[in-house]
Formats: structure tokens, sequence, C-alpha cells
């Protein structure tokens, strides 16, 4: 995206001007490199839009790809009611996954990368195919994946918690800090994803649990949102891609030393350590 005037963006859903977005996706580049937050966009820039955010994100993520960065996947947010409860947002939003986010389970990971840590039980969709449009079934998304495996969430937030919006969320790449994913791979058709459940525990103590039909009622429909989505953004899921579909769980706060695991009903285990 090149700068400009606001005259640039009219007409496409957005209320800031080029040069605008271009500064918010520098402050977060910025945050990210120091691991700080910076204060809201919402606040700051109330005429900001959901076009906008996602112009954000769309500038964080070329310029991460010009410095080497390789895009493996994207991560769905906000999909699950409990998800939606703990931030008070409604509206599911996108990120984008790269190389350097995604560890393997039983991996002791840094804490101090990451800002505002914390950590969400979801299911993972790994494409042989790729998918491309608005209004896609199950079925469709099922017949583009190759393998679901069980997968941790770790958030990473670079703007203030309290009081975000949908337009937060979206700018600071959906608050993704990185995946894990876990060992065991099943076929698309092998469980009912609806009726996945999980168990979140930190140093062995249960505190979260969900089922993984929390997200929009089957996590394959987490991966439908977002091929539309992407498609009204000129973009789609490609084969090989690994998609997270969203938490079924509400997100647990982790300090240096914990470790997290999440045991799956039917689906092994995913675990991480924070140093």
């Amino acid at each position: 995206m090149t700068t400009g005037t606001a005259s640039s963006a009219a007409g496409r859903g957005r209320g800031l001007d080029d040069a605008t977005v271009a500064q918010i996706a520098d402050e977060l580049a910025e945050a990210t490199r120091s691991r700080g937050t910076i204060e809201k966009i919402s606040t700051r820039f109330p005429k900001a839009t959901i076009e906008d955010s996602y112009a954000v994100q769309r500038i964080w993520r070329t310029r991460r790809e010009e410095g080497g960065a390789r895009l493996v996947g994207r991560k769905i947010g906000l999909t699950s009611k409990a998800m939606q409860f703990a931030t008070g947002i409604t509206e599911p939003d996108y990120g984008v996954i790269f190389a350097d986010q995604a560890y393997r389970s039983g991996e002791t990971v840094e804490h101090a990368q990451w800002s505002n840590v914390r950590v969400e039980v979801e299911l993972a969709f790994v494409l042989k195919a790729p998918l491309e449009g608005e209004g896609l079934t199950v079925d469709q998304v099922l017949d583009a994946t190759e393998i679901v495996v069980p997968a941790l969430e770790i958030l990473d937030s670079h703007i203030e918690l309290e009081g975000r919006t949908i337009v937060d969320t979206i700018s600071d790449n959906a608050a993704l800090g990185a995946v894990v994913v876990g060992d065991f791979e099943i076929g698309p058709r092998d469980r009912n994803l609806s009726w996945i459940g999980s168990l979140c525990l930190v140093n062995d103590e249960i505190i979260e649990t969900g089922v993984s039909g929390g997200v929009l009622g089957n996590p394959a429909l987490g991966v439908s949102w977002l091929a539309g989505k992407l498609a009204q953004h000129g973009d789609r899921l490609e084969a090989g891609e690994l998609i997270l579909a969203g938490s079924f769980t509400r997100p647990v706060w982790v300090k240096p030393g914990d470790v997290v695991r999440a045991e799956y009903q039917d689906m092994g285990t995913v675990e991480v350590t924070f140093r």
C-alpha cells in the first residue's frame, strides 16, 4: 500500500488516510520489537474502520515478508462465545502465521519474547487444496483438508488490553504470538469435529475446559468464514497452510516457569513450557 491522502481511501470502507495507516503499522512493528504495547487505535483514531485495521495488518505482513519471514498459515480469532465473552468483541477476526511463530508440542519457549502472554486451546486444519470464496460448506472445507491437529495458540497483544475493539485486535495481527502444534493427526472426517473435548492444565491444574463445537458449531465453519473474508480482500487460503480455527476456551494467563498442557478427547496432548 502506498502512502497518500484521505481521498485515496474513499469508497473502500476506510476512515483513515494511507499515511495514518502506515504510521500505525510502524508503531505496531516497533511494539513487536520492543515487546511493548501502544495506546488503543480505536481511542486515538475513532474514525478507524475494520477495513483500516486490515490495511494496517497487510502493511505489517508485507514488511515482515520483505524482511525474509515466510507465511505458513492463518489464525482465526473470536469465533466462540467463550472468547467473545472474554474480550467483549462479538465479531471474528483473522491474522497470519509466519514460520518463526510455529512450534512443536514439547518445546520450551521464552516467555519474555511476548507481552500479555495467554494461551488458548484450538484445532488446526492443514490444507491439501486451496480454498477460495464465500459461503463454503463444511463438506467443501473438509474436502480441501489433509489433516486436523490439536494446537495451542500463544497470544501476544501489542495494544493495551482494556477496552479493545475489533479494530485494535485486527490491526495487531489478531494478537497472535505463536502456535504450538500437537503430533496427533486425524483425517478431516475421522471424528465429529463438533465434539472434540479438551482440558487445559497449567502446572497440572485444570484451568479451562471446552468443546470444539464452541467455534461456530463446527471449527470447519471457522475456516469457511475465513475463506469468505479473505475473498473480500482479494486473497485465498493455499494448499499446505495451517489454519488455526479459533479457540473454544477462554484465554489462560501464563508466567515464566509455567507448563501448559491441553489434553484432547481421542487426540492426544499438546504441551509447552515457558522459560
